[in-house]
Parts: structure tokens; sequence; C-alpha cells
């Protein structure tokens, strides 16, 4: 049975990433803030005892990382999916009106959380079969597909992780691990709102088939849920 390791599990992508690999007989290891207070990945939990396990995380307190790997010692992990992300730009901001203390906050958690995650857990999956570490980034932090212009912190953020995920594919290739960044659509979500384009199932069913197909030379990309390359 091969373990998952996944933070921001309760709701949208992060729910359905747990709720697909636990029907598909993976231990699932699912961290968000709030646990006690995530009903739908409680009653998910519920649905598949021994082998869905809930723990409070928050990915910006360091220290709590630490204590994580420090409970889940022992461990091999399969596959971490860094998919805990906020989008900190607002109607209010923009050029001339920066939150620059949101833009630290979204640094915090879409940038440096997942390299933390990374480094902590490096070592639970060097030990595993599969050795994989996937990180969910956004068509928005491609600098060639920005014709746009805006959202300076999300894009920035997720430009800066895609960088991390390349070093990462470099840095761990020589213990076998593979590492990659994700577009996951279009989503309808909280964040991608009513009028996204593709459904959480859609979503991440495309992006698993991207990740049980992952190879070493394909580890460092950039790909969308339907595996196509997104230049950086």
């Amino acid at each position: 049975m091969p373990n998952l390791l996944i933070t921001g599990t309760n709701r949208g992508i992060g729910l359905e990433f747990t709720k697909q690999y636990a029907e598909e007989g993976w231990r699932v290891f699912a961290c968000c803030r709030h646990p006690g207070k995530a009903d739908a990945l409680k009653q998910l939990a519920a649905q598949h005892p021994g082998s869905l396990s809930l723990y409070a995380l928050d990915v910006a307190d360091f220290d709590q990382i630490e204590g994580l790997a420090a409970e889940l010692a022992g461990e091999e992990i399969d596959l971490l999916v860094n998919n805990a992300g906020i989008y900190a730009d607002t109607s209010r901001g923009g050029f001339g009106a920066t939150d620059y203390q949101a833009w630290l906050r979204a640094f915090c958690v879409n940038t440096t959380a997942p390299l933390k995650m990374a480094e902590t857990f490096a070592s639970q999956i060097a030990q595993s079969q599969q050795k994989k570490i996937v990180c969910i980034s956004s068509k928005m932090g491609s600098i060639a597909e920005n014709t746009s212009g805006g959202c300076y912190l999300y894009r920035s953020s997720k430009a800066a992780l895609n960088m991390v995920v390349k070093s990462l594919s470099i840095d761990l290739a020589p213990r076998g691990i593979l590492a990659a960044a994700l577009h996951p659509g279009w989503v309808q979500t909280d964040m991608g709102g009513p009028n996204a384009l593709i459904t959480t199932q859609q979503s991440v069913a495309g992006m698993r088939q991207v990740i049980e197909q992952l190879t070493p030379q394909q580890s460092g990309g950039f790909y969308a849920y339907d595996g196509k390359e997104i230049p950086w």
C-alpha cells in the first residue's frame, strides 16, 4: 500500500486528491489547518478507517512541519503533494496599491513552505518505492503565458515555486526522487469560481495520471492536468 502525504485537504483540489487516492487503496496522511472543522474531510476519513489519517498543519508554521515529521517518523512517503496555497491578490491591490505584507504571506505559503516540506520529508520519500514530490502550481506562474499583467503576488509566488521544483529535481536526483510542478487547470473551486472550465474530479484524475507516468526525464518539468508541458 503506497503512502501519500498531502497538504491543504479541507476542500477543493486537496480534498479531491485525498478522496481519489483513498479510493484507490492508498494510505493517506491528509493535512489541513483545522481538521476538526473540515466536515467533508472528516466524513471521508470515516469512510476509510485505518487508511486515511488527518493531521493539523499550517504550512506557514515550520515548527508544525517539524512536529509532523516527528509524528510520522519511520513512515515511508511515496508521494508528497504540496497542495496548500493562497491567492493573496485583491481587487484593492494591483500596481500602485501593493500589499507587501500579504505578498510575504503568499511567498511563505506558496513557495517557501513547499521547499520546507521537501527538505523535512526527503529522507522518508527516498526510502519509498515511488519517490515523488509534486507541487500544485498555476499557469499564472508562467512568464511566457502572462499576457494580461497584474496579480503580482500570486504570479510571482508560483513562478518562484516552479524554480524551487526545478532545483529539487536536480538536487534530489541522486536519491532517486522525482519532482514536478502541476497546473490543475481552471477548476470549479472556491478559488476558481463557479464559471471555471473543469471540475475537481476531472482536474485531479488528470493530475494523478501525470504523476503516475512521471519519468526521470520529465522530472523538474511544469505540466498541465492533461499532461501538456507549460512554458516557463
